[in-house]
């Protein structure tokens, strides 16, 4: 058993009904940290670090101690896992100066940084798996997420304590993720637009991720890569044109006119369906996905065939999965301008 697990790895659990994952703590007062709670609640995360350093996703890993193989634990960036579990433990550490914590705040660290491809993209999970977890995954910000966490290594003063040369390591590794993300924006005709969900971890051209993820122009994780290019401290030339470049075609491919609604169905499963409603007063809307040779919105089921229309796919997608949304509206209205006048 590993040195932090004998902590406090008793059988009381104090996180609260509402606190199921390492972010749910994350905004506590700094006192709080140094805490029985707080200590407890690391024991529990820390039997959930797999072997290569990283965490799993979709599981409360604050609550009760993972009594699994640990082989069996699968690490990964998706969905914010392994990023938010080593922010607590910086925390943690810094309050208590524990050093099992900062030795397992240095494994994780160590699994992000190695994770990294050498052209800078990240995968999904690591490990590299040999489905489509190895491509370069935008998807829910996956890459974002990591390259926002390493910039904080670098530069919070919450993570003094890590080694001078990890610190330098973030950097190089943002540095070289932000070459990435310039190399994978989609060109048409030879001007940059916006990105795919994921691209393919040799080529860096789009790619599909699940059958219904197919190679396309992404209306949402293109979002947040352009607010991260936003967020640079003076941006280069090729920064400003790629950010120009993807606000311009989120300008024009903006969908307007239509609401989506969820109704009562008696028919459909859970009693309920997802439909869209022609309104001329609906705030803008964007596609999901758009097809990268027409630049049309794209809907799909588990068969991998596209299709023009939400209602042209069965329940089960059209019901599961995020299609359309508001994903520019505040990039546009809010952080472009503030970002142009700062960036004429």
């Amino acid at each position: 058993m590993r040195p932090a697990l004998l902590l406090f790895l008793a059988c009381a659990t104090w996180a609260s009904a509402a606190e199921k994952s390492a972010r749910d703590f994350l905004k506590k007062p700094d006192a709080w940290y140094a805490s029985a709670e707080a200590k407890e609640t690391a024991a529990i995360l820390l039997s959930y670090q797999a072997d290569s350093g990283g965490w799993p996703k979709n599981t409360d890993t604050v609550t009760k101690a993972y009594a699994g193989k640990r082989a069996d634990l699968q690490a990964t960036f998706d969905n914010g896992a392994t990023l938010d579990e080593l922010r607590f433990l910086a925390r943690v550490f810094n309050a208590t100066k524990a050093e099992a914590y900062r030795q397992a705040f240095d494994r994780g660290l160590a699994h992000v940084l190695v994770a990294q491809y050498a052209h800078g993209g990240w995968p999904q999970y690591y490990p590299l798996s040999k489905q489509y977890h190895r491509h370069v995954t935008f998807n829910d910000n996956s890459m974002v997420r990591i390259m926002e966490f390493v910039r904080e290594v670098k530069h919070d003063a919450r993570y003094a304590f890590v080694d001078a040369k990890q610190r330098d390591a973030c950097q190089t590794a943002f540095d070289k993720g932000l070459a990435c993300i310039l190399k994978c924006q989609i060109l048409v005709e030879g001007k940059p637009t916006v990105w795919c969900a994921q691209h393919d971890a040799q080529t860096l051209l789009p790619t599909q991720a699940r059958s219904y993820e197919l190679p396309s122009f992404s209306g949402s994780e293109s979002v947040g890569i352009a607010r991260l290019l936003m967020s640079l401290d003076q941006p280069t030339p090729e920064v400003k044109a790629s950010i120009e470049a993807a606000v311009q075609w989120l300008k024009q491919h903006k969908v307007t006119g239509l609401r989506i609604e969820t109704v009562a169905d008696s028919k459909a499963s859970k009693g309920k369906d997802r439909v869209v409603v022609k309104d001329p007063k609906a705030p803008a809307l964007w596609a999901r996905f758009y097809d990268l040779k027409t630049g049309q919105p794209y809907f799909c089921d588990r068969d991998g065939i596209p299709k023009p229309a939400l209602a042209d796919i069965g329940h089960e997608r059209r019901n599961g999965y995020s299609w359309y949304g508001e994903y520019a509206r505040d990039l546009l209205e809010k952080d472009y301008p503030k970002w142009k006048q700062a960036n004429p």
